[in-house]
């Protein structure tokens, strides 16, 4: 029997389409390093993110439909990833190794923006991304508290090494302060904090850089939004309708920066009582989030429901998706790293953002 021909291994991938981009793996270059020896064939499939959603299923597909064809015995399918950034080329001092920058903000605060965050990056670490959190509230930090983590970080010839913990580098003020400091910082000062966390931190080679961005659209926020090459934007808010008030708000900060908002987070949604797992109660609201994100023309992305165990698990330094991977949060934030992933990955098929320099802020 004769050995099976590229061609005929490859027509037999060619149905399997992305479902973000609509075409098919071969076509969009997906498939590589393809061998075929006698009755074995081996090939890759290069996703564009290591948190792609439909990795099994394209896996299990691939796998069967090569299988299907005469002359094959056995296949073997390796997933790898590249992960495309969006960031401007060349990015010179300001994360220079960084491919995708992704901001976690919110209209104000109280709303769970740092839960989601710290959630939402361990999530992409967990898909095998190389991730990192930077933990940009001065005024409020949280990540120490979040993480567990604490001290100074180690500097080196002008260089700021992050803590490692849990597969994320970690970077915030709070390594620098004393529990009971207070921070009375003017405009300039943040900047100038900000921009040593963006050109002096010794990130390397990341995936994804998640930024917990201080609440509102004070001097921080928008020094951030100006300063750093930002891939998208994130909107955590609750159901309550002050909450998204303020996530309007902040959805058009970055409008005005040209960052592409991903979508928009509801958070705290509402809560299930362990001895009734079919009820769910909505404390804050019902569909708020859903809404806005309807009216303002984003995506809505999903929501959280309230758990003892975020707020337990926040306090001990160990964040719910580690400490209880199956619980409905933890699923719920893992959906949220694939979508955001993806969401991500198209986005870098498109021109990079050219900031506008003629915008003018009144804060």
């Amino acid at each position: 029997m004769p050995a099976v021909s590229e061609s005929a291994v490859l027509d037999a991938l060619r149905p399997i389409v992305d479902p973000d981009f609509g075409k098919s793996i071969v076509e969009l270059g997906f498939v590589k390093n393809l061998r075929i020896e006698g009755t074995r064939v081996a090939f890759d499939i290069e996703l564009t993110t290591p948190a792609c959603p439909v990795k099994e299923e394209f896996q299990r597909s691939a796998r069967e439909r090569v299988a299907a064809l005469d002359g094959v015995d056995e296949v073997a399918v390796t997933m790898t990833a590249n992960t495309r950034g969006r960031a401007p080329e060349p990015q010179g001092e300001v994360l220079p190794g960084v491919r995708n920058a992704l901001a976690v903000a919110s209209g104000k605060g109280g709303v769970g923006k740092s839960t989601v965050a710290i959630n939402l990056a361990l999530q992409l670490a967990k898909s095998g991304a190389s991730v990192g959190v930077m933990d940009a509230d001065v005024y409020g930090p949280s990540l120490p508290l979040l993480t567990g983590v604490h001290g100074r970080p180690r500097a080196e010839e002008r260089r700021i090494h992050p803590h490692e913990a849990a597969g994320l580098k970690l970077m915030s003020m709070g390594f620098f302060l004393d529990d009971d400091s207070p921070v009375i910082w003017r405009g300039p000062m943040v900047h100038g904090l900000i921009r040593q966390f963006l050109t002096d931190v010794e990130w390397g080679d990341l995936d994804y850089l998640v930024i917990d961005m201080p609440p509102g659209t004070g001097d921080a926020a928008l020094t951030l939004t100006q300063m750093a090459p930002l891939s998208g934007a994130v909107i955590v808010t609750t159901a309550n309708d002050l909450s998204l008030i303020d996530a309007r708000k902040g959805l058009a900060m970055f409008e005005k920066v040209n960052v592409p908002v991903l979508g928009i987070v509801e958070n705290m949604s509402y809560f299930t009582p362990p001895d009734l797992p079919d009820r769910r109660y909505h404390i804050f609201g019902q569909g708020g989030g859903q809404r806005t994100a309807e009216e303002l023309g984003v995506d809505f992305l999903g929501e959280v429901p309230i758990d003892p165990r975020i707020v337990e698990g926040g306090d001990k330094g160990r964040a719910i998706s580690l400490d209880a991977p199956d619980a409905e949060a933890s699923r719920v934030f893992a959906a949220l790293a694939g979508k955001v992933a993806r969401k991500l990955a198209m986005l870098a098929e498109t021109k990079p953002r050219v900031a506008d320099a003629n915008i003018t802020w009144v804060s």
